[in-house]
């Protein structure tokens, strides 16, 4: 198990920034895949930014979906284990339920993206307004 705790979500105007942070605990891997995914009314789960942590627990290759490119940051501290996502100039096509997961299995750095991640926090809520 890989208990996840996100925090961090809230309503922002437009234009604004918000950062969220995930706490994990407890995982043994030797190197995992920890993204942010989010999920709006209506539309599929999509993945917003992943990133790859090695066995050092040092983040390594990160990856971000093209509509939040060069607004947002996935980043980890390995001292705390904690992933952030921080997410600038956010729109209101930002609004929904933002989850944070991990998976241990068949990791490789690469394929952060296109895992199937079997541990995922509660998750929670961004609302951007116009």
């Amino acid at each position: 198990q890989v208990p996840l705790v996100e925090s961090g979500g809230g309503s922002v105007q437009a234009g604004g920034s918000l950062r969220l942070s995930c706490a994990a605990s407890g995982y043994t891997y030797s190197s995992i895949c920890m993204g942010w995914f989010r999920q709006a009314p209506g539309k599929e789960r999509e993945a917003v930014a992943t990133i790859y942590i090695n066995d050092d627990h040092n983040g390594g290759y990160t990856y971000l979906t093209d509509s939040v490119e060069g607004r947002f940051t996935i980043s980890q501290d390995a001292a705390t284990n904690t992933l952030y996502l921080q997410m600038n100039s956010l729109t209101p096509e930002d609004s929904a339920m933002y989850y944070c997961a991990a998976t241990g299995r068949g990791v490789i750095w690469y394929e952060c993206p296109r895992l199937t991640y079997n541990y995922w926090g509660q998750g929670t809520q961004v609302t951007v307004s116009s």
